[in-house]
């Protein structure tokens, strides 16, 4: 097995354009959407990923016709779904395989999903799904590993989330737009992957409205048409690069984004006396060299997102000040503090809480990527750092990053992949 890993040169500021690729936490959901349709969809806008080389899979494996007529595009058929489980050696490699409960429930009335995998970030329980999916009239049992549901029709219900679960809303959404009746969800999840999510099935024929507030209102309909839908940008990967230009004192422009969804990171950025531009469809930031320390506290959207906590925290390791990060969304996303620390960071973790003291540098030395926004983490760190910067464990990165060290390079980044067999 080759082990690929990424070294860096620091200290070269990011200079450049950098277009933004599809959004990964939107494509899962709407690609497992797919299931629903009666015909083939085609999908644009999907990024290059192995967790979505992972639900094209799964979706092959249920008996799906999956197709990549180009690097940006997916079509998916469903016609000929055969199969209504999925297997451990699938599922264990994607967090994301969950979301094909809710529209194989309703579509075939049978589902098998293994406990999935995913980022070691945290306990993510999938006691919200199933809650949600039983309030529809699923029958559904833990065995041997796996979720199995069962429903010889779905009819809508009024559900309320204990907690605002991105994932929960998306599956019982899923599910209740072919039930018979009108389903609610309240405290529903608000992130803009659950407004692209509404506005895909909506493409298709189902009735939704209230997408993107805490009260989603959903009227079952008996079928849904194939569709051609456009996928949103990738906020975090977006966020990711805004940190490395200010990270590096560089000068970037990230186009092809919806600069709303990015508001409770450029106003943190700001807060760093950073200078940002703001056009319709792209954010310049220009870094100084010398940004100021900040608190961020993690929080569902639109609070600041924890997809960028591990990013931030290595911009604050080089900021002036100190600055305090409390994660609140899961419990165990503080792994990328001690590979930080082996660079010359200063980071105390207490709990939910890390202490940041920023220094004047950080200088290059061998990590490793614990989880996949841990890994972007280290590429900001590396990209700022004296000195070069090993990277092991890059697999992690490339579950969520659409070729990083190539997008990287166009701004002037000296990063290299390498390859040990």
């Amino acid at each position: 097995m080759s082990v690929k890993k990424f070294v860096i040169r620091g200290q070269k500021p990011l200079e450049g354009t950098v277009t933004i690729s599809g959004s990964k936490n939107a494509a899962l959901p709407i690609l497992a959407a797919t299931l629903l349709a009666d015909g083939c969809c085609t999908l644009r806008n999907i990024p290059q990923l192995t967790d979505i080389m992972v639900m094209c899979e799964i979706l092959s494996e249920l008996g799906c016709s999956v197709t990549k007529p180009d690097g940006s595009s997916v079509m998916v058929d469903p016609t000929h779904l055969s199969r209504n489980a999925v297997p451990y050696q699938l599922a264990g490699r994607l967090r994301g395989s969950f979301l094909v409960m809710g529209p194989l429930l309703a579509k075939t009335g049978n589902a098998s999903i293994a406990l999935p995998g995913g980022c070691p970030i945290g306990t993510r329980p999938i006691d919200l799904h199933v809650k949600g999916l039983a309030a529809l009239g699923a029958d559904i049992r833990n065995t041997q590993g796996s979720v199995i549901a069962r429903a010889d029709r779905l009819y809508g219900a009024k559900i309320y989330l204990d907690f605002p679960s991105v994932g929960a809303t998306e599956n019982i959404m899923c599910a209740a737009v072919l039930a018979e009746g009108e389903s609610f969800i309240e405290n529903a999840a608000v992130e803009p992957e659950i407004v692209d999510l509404a506005n895909f099935l909506c493409s298709m024929g189902a009735k939704i409205t209230g997408a993107g507030t805490d009260t989603i209102k959903i009227k079952g309909v008996n079928c849904l048409v194939p569709t051609q839908y456009t996928i949103i940008s990738d906020r975090i990967e977006a966020g990711t690069f805004l940190a490395a230009a200010a990270a590096t004192g560089g000068c970037v422009t990230v186009k092809n984004i919806l600069p709303d969804y990015l508001k409770p990171l450029t106003a943190k950025l700001t807060e760093m006396d950073l200078s940002l531009t703001v056009d319709e469809e792209a954010i310049t930031i220009k870094g100084n060299g010398d940004p100021r320390s900040v608190d961020i506290k993690t929080l569902p959207f639109p609070g600041f997102p924890t997809d960028m906590q591990a990013q931030m925290t290595a911009l604050l390791t080089i900021s002036q000040g100190t600055g305090i990060v409390t994660e609140t969304i899961f419990e165990n996303r503080f792994m990328h503090a001690p590979e930080l620390n082996r660079m010359g960071a200063s980071i105390k973790v207490a709990g939910r809480s890390a202490v940041i003291e920023g220094k004047s540098s950080l200088s290059g030395a061998k990590v490793k990527a614990t989880d996949l926004r841990a890994g972007a983490a280290l590429v900001i760190a590396g990209l700022a750092a004296r000195g070069d910067t090993e990277i092991s464990d890059i697999y992690h990165i490339e579950r969520g990053y659409d070729r990083l060290d190539e997008k990287l390079r166009t701004l002037g980044a000296q990063i290299i992949r390498i390859t040990d067999n």
